[in-house]
């Protein structure tokens, strides 16, 4: 399951992305690959790749055909894709997407979870509040505006750079809201290229959004996180909502036809969607960082809290948090699939080898010396960064690492010191004093011993934190575990009258015994410290990241797309098995493994399906599921149309494989798989199952009756 924040922000030090070192391979190096296009095809409509397309299919769409597929494209809310599919408003999306949207609509005594939602009437659409889906309608090139604000003072410090950028957004965004066909657009400053290039979209949004059809959970999520980022797949993970316009369904000539017969093998196919975040921009210094440290204490950190939130809902059994421990899962293989893609040595020495060319191309085009220089300093900084890792992150106080107790104990430290130094600022500093809401002590504790552990591997048993932590009132060593227990029992956090005379005594928090104050007084110091000058380290590594975007497309210009960032683009692939775990996969999946998959667990979850799934008829099973192709995608292209030459939609994005883990920082399409689901895959589960002949009806027109002669 693709979501948009694979790069969660958990931990309170993400900005510590950079980092030059080294660690064991796990495979030998081939120093003949590594290009351009392993940076990626996500691209951009700002320059459709027409010369491209034209080049790799023979296939050459004109100026319209781009346009088409952007107006019928979507950004569903904030973080999925979509597209209209016809001509009367109708959007499909993912399962996964709509899920907490459909959920939303639920009334008494329902289950939209369990028994799905069909509306047989449009009467029974239901409007999803707060809902909203963006068009794009309007694009404009701001790149010169924004460098020369940034550029304007020759001995501008990184700091200035970005303030000046910031201002210029803002001040692009009041201009264009005034101008004529901008105005009354969502419009958005889009960043491509870290900085190298420069955009203003502007977005027609519809907010009355109703629900039309959503499978039960069990088929839109089938084989939970067991059978996520695998192939192959059997997950019916489609929904449909309807855009009304004044009351209305809106009407809209700008769609893509269903062709549930649409995928062949070896067919040219294109995916338009809001892909997420990649980093394949980042040096290889970058990169080792990632691989050496910032990547595996994620991995770790959300290893525990997991693990904490589980044996939490083993009893709590609350729908919310077992959603909360789905994304940490989601989020650990994700990550795990991109650990294992640093860790091998082949595609960082891909990375290497591009490093070298893009080098070797700038300074053949003269480029400045300064702007040569970038990679060392991004180096050098990146270095600076390692050595304020594991204060900077071990230390960061959040709720997601270290609970809300032992963070609120963070704050009023800083609360008192802000008091004592400055009592103008009394009113400011007492708002940063807000109660902590502690809901269940036992996930609390489990939170600060996952975090007490992790600081104790990371920082070592003699720190003085970990050594304040470990060591109990009577001198001796104690586990993690125990030394949380101790805590959450003596805080007097907890206690109003407590909280009360920290907020109005200025060095309350400084002198008092409480033990989770006095580890605050010891760790707090040193992350600020860290922070602080991570802060301008990272300042320093986004102004130079610009210079190397901006180098980037003057070596290479739009022959090589820029990362990804949550704008609209538009992908190109083809349909095509790969070799896995000893055998061929096949192009497309089938109802019929659906069943197979069901019947060999038992029908036990996360394989169990519903009751009107139980009986199927026989037409069914030989009806195509899912199938792959070789398209780019990442976490935010979830819900995106698969279209082919004719923009019709074939199909329906929702995955990757494992093998598509490391897209994050590098694409190789040698076995890097997009898992859609086959438009005739939900024509048929509309037909057979749900008995939504409305919708069928409305995507591909009614059957045909016997006897009669189609045309």
């Amino acid at each position: 399951m693709r979501c948009t924040n694979l790069r969660t922000a958990f931990l309170a030090s993400a900005f510590l992305t950079a980092l030059a070192s080294s660690s064991p391979a796990q495979s030998t190096p081939d120093t003949t690959k590594g290009g351009p296009l392993d940076l990626g095809k996500m691209w951009t409509f700002d320059n459709p790749p027409k010369d491209y397309f034209q080049k790799t299919y023979k296939f050459t769409p004109d100026e319209k055909w781009f346009d088409e597929a952007r107006l019928a494209s979507l950004r569903f809310a904030d973080y999925c894709s979509a597209s209209f599919v016809s001509a009367n408003g109708l959007v499909m999306t993912n399962h996964h997407c709509a899920r907490e949207s459909g959920t939303g609509v639920t009334r008494k005594g329902e289950d939209l979870n369990a028994t799905g939602f069909f509306a047989k009437t449009a009467a029974e659409e239901r409007k999803v509040d707060g809902l909203f889906v963006d068009q794009l309608v309007k694009i404009e090139d701001i790149t010169k505006r924004i460098q020369d604000a940034m550029t304007g003072g020759a001995s501008q410090s990184e700091q200035a750079q970005l303030q000046a950028r910031e201002e210029a957004f803002l001040a692009v965004k009041q201009e264009y809201g005034e101008k004529a066909g901008w105005k009354g657009l969502e419009l958005q400053t889009i960043t491509f290229y870290n900085g190298g290039r420069y955009s203003l979209y502007g977005f027609k949004r519809y907010t009355d959004v109703r629900l039309v059809f959503m499978p039960e959970l069990q088929l839109g999520f089938f084989g939970g996180d067991y059978d996520n980022f695998t192939y192959p797949r059997y997950a019916l993970d489609c929904s449909f909502f309807r855009v009304y316009d004044n009351g209305k369904p809106l009407q809209t000539t700008h769609f893509f036809k269903f062709n549930p017969n649409g995928v062949r093998d070896g067919e040219p196919i294109f995916v338009i969607g809001n892909p997420g975040h990649t980093e394949r921009l980042k040096t290889v210094a970058e990169l080792e960082f990632d691989r050496d440290l910032q990547t595996p204490a994620t991995i770790q950190l959300l290893k525990n809290r997991s693990a904490a939130l589980q044996a939490y809902n083993a009893t709590a059994k609350n729908d919310s948090v077992l959603n909360e421990i789905f994304s940490y899962e989601n989020s650990l293989k994700a990550y795990g699939g991109q650990l294992e893609g640093l860790r091998d040595a082949s595609l960082l020495a891909r990375k290497a080898v591009f490093e070298s060319q893009f080098k070797a191309a700038a300074k053949a085009k003269n480029l400045p010396a300064d702007q040569l220089k970038t990679w060392d300093e991004i180096a050098a900084s990146t270095a600076q960064l390692r050595s304020l890792f594991k204060d900077a992150n071990y230390l960061a106080p959040s709720e997601r690492t270290m609970g809300e107790l032992m963070t609120f104990a963070n704050v009023a430290t800083q609360f008192s010191e802000l008091l004592a130094s400055r009592p103008q600022d009394a009113e400011r500093a007492r708002s940063l004093m807000v109660a902590p809401e502690v809901k269940d002590l036992a996930l609390e504790e489990a939170y600060l011993a996952a975090h007490l552990a992790e600081a104790q591997a990371a920082l070592g048993t003699d720190d003085p934190y970990v050594k304040a932590a470990l060591t109990g009132p009577d001198g001796k060593s104690r586990t993690p575990k125990e030394a949380a227990a101790y805590l959450v029992k003596n805080t007097k956090l907890t206690d109003p009258a407590f909280l009360s005379e920290l907020s109005t005594r200025p060095n309350s928090a400084i002198s008092s015994n409480d033990p989770m104050l006095a580890l605050a007084r010891i760790g707090f110091p040193r992350y600020v410290a860290a922070a602080r000058q991570a802060r301008q380290l990272t300042q320093r590594q986004e102004v130079l990241r610009g210079q190397l975007g901006r180098m980037l497309y003057d070596v290479y210009g739009t022959a090589v797309p820029p990362d990804a960032t949550f704008s609209l683009r538009i992908n190109d692939g083809v349909v095509k098995s790969y070799d896995y775990n000893g055998t061929k996969a096949p192009i497309l999946t089938t109802f019929a493994g659906l069943y197979d998959r069901n019947y060999s667990f038992a029908n036990k979850a996360p394989w169990d399906l519903p009751a009107r799934w139980k009986n199927p008829p026989m037409e069914l099973l030989k009806q195509p599921m899912c199938f792959i192709s070789t398209n780019d995608i990442i976490g935010g292209n979830s819900g995106s149309p698969m279209i082919n030459k004719n923009r019709e939609a074939v199909g329906l994005a929702f995955d990757g494989n494992m093998e598509s883990l490391p897209g994050e920082f590098i694409f190789v399409p040698d076995l890097n798989r997009t898992i859609s689901v086959h438009t005739g895959g939900i024509i048929a589960a509309m037909r057979y199952i749900y008995k939504a002949d409305r919708l069928v009806n409305e995507l591909v027109g009614a059957p045909a009756k016997p006897g009669s002669v189609k045309k």
